[in-house]
């Protein structure tokens, strides 16, 4: 038995939406994925920007954050049309939609005991522009349990990628944020964020190249990463914590990279060398991540747009010489499809009324049903 999904994903980096139409058995493990459709939709600039400022307070955000929430449903119809014109597919013959919506806000756990995160996403226009069911708002049901509602794809990379052998496999995300799952047989799957993935060195190659990313890391490979700037960043004591721990543009941001920059003594640096330093930096908190909580891990499997950085590639490869690494492409899912089927798959399971998150992961007090399901029709 399977049924056939749609996954839509804009993460960190902001640089637009990811839809995969998806066939996905019914059954638990081993799960089977058989992807129908890809799509990609980058945000217009203004749309961009606007999810970008609303990262921080600001004036009439909350006017603003409807009005960006509806123009996010319409890329996201947009990536919806695309992928079923390219499969041929009516729209009926799809369960639901799986729409996770961009985060602007991410405090679980802070203020009140409980927290919050805030995904800007208009769920209900959505079902109406596409005519089929939609789950949206998938981690606040873990926040409310007491979990960092994040990271969430751990669950699915265990039961896509863990396979069938003995060996432990580590699944490497490098959006906008880096982060990790461990995946081993014999003991829980754990899942954390490592730090920052590219949205430092997004930041860095706007400002100074007026590029909206440093493309292959090919910037970076020019400049010298610096040691005291790195040590400035390394002790950011986010590194140090101990997983479930999740975290965002909230902590590393510009004002942070600023003050780094200041303690590292950075003045004297080429903007190159800074953007050495970024790539060196990622790198480094995914090594130092893996030797803390899978140093048995015998392979990494990398996805996210970072895995098509190939400066970014060659230092993790430098800096875990005993590791093989694979991009998820060799393992049947693109590496910017791997998040949008797994929202995809989350909301199979909100349908059925299972649960989606790995408490070993979130810090959740148990399992929970993730999502809330908007109906296309009453």
């Amino acid at each position: 038995m399977s049924r056939i999904f749609i996954g839509l994903m804009s993460g960190t980096s902001l640089d637009g939406v990811d839809g995969v139409l998806v066939r996905l058995s019914d059954a638990n493990l081993p799960l089977s994925v058989d992807i129908l459709a890809h799509a990609h939709r980058p945000f217009r600039s203004e749309v961009m920007q606007e999810l970008l400022q609303l990262n921080v307070s600001g004036p009439n955000e909350l006017h603003r954050a409807a009005l960006v929430a509806n123009a996010l449903a319409r890329v996201y119809a947009e990536v919806t049309a695309s992928v079923l014109e390219q499969a041929h597919m009516a729209p009926c013959k799809v369960t639901a939609i799986g729409a996770h919506g961009q985060t602007v806000r991410h405090r679980p756990r802070e203020f009140d005991g409980t927290g919050y995160t805030l995904q800007i996403n208009n769920a209900a226009l959505l079902a109406e522009l596409t005519g089929i069911d939609v789950v949206a708002d998938f981690r606040s049901r873990d926040i409310a349990a007491g979990g960092q509602g994040a990271p969430l794809v751990p669950a699915f990379h265990r039961a896509f990628f863990l396979g069938s052998g003995d060996h432990t496999v580590a699944v490497l995300n490098l959006g906008g944020m880096s982060n990790m799952s461990v995946l081993a047989r014999d003991r829980l799957t754990i899942g954390f964020d490592c730090g920052p993935g590219n949205v430092l060195m997004d930041y860095w190659a706007n400002l100074h190249l007026q590029q909206p990313c440093d493309r292959g890391g090919e910037w970076a490979s020019t400049g010298e990463a610096n040691d005291r700037l790195l040590r400035a960043m390394q002790d950011e004591p986010f590194f140090a914590m101990k997983p479930p721990k999740s975290t965002g543009r909230d902590l590393f941001n510009e004002q942070w990279l600023k003050d780094c920059l200041r303690r590292g003594g950075a003045d004297a640096l080429r903007p190159e060398d800074v953007q050495a330093s970024l790539a060196e930096l990622t790198a480094w908190a995914c090594e130092d991540s893996l030797r803390r909580h899978a140093p048995d891990a015998s392979s990494l499997l990398v996805c996210g747009g970072g895995a098509k950085n190939d400066h970014l590639m060659r230092l993790l490869a430098r800096h875990l010489p005993q590791v093989k690494i694979e991009s998820t492409a060799a393992h049947g899912i693109p590496v910017d499809g791997v998040e949008a089927v797994a929202f995809a798959w989350l909301a199979q399971l909100c349908v059925d009324r299972r649960p989606g998150n790995l408490p070993a992961a979130t810090g959740a007090a148990g399992l929970r049903v993730l999502g809330a399901v908007y109906p296309a029709s009453g």
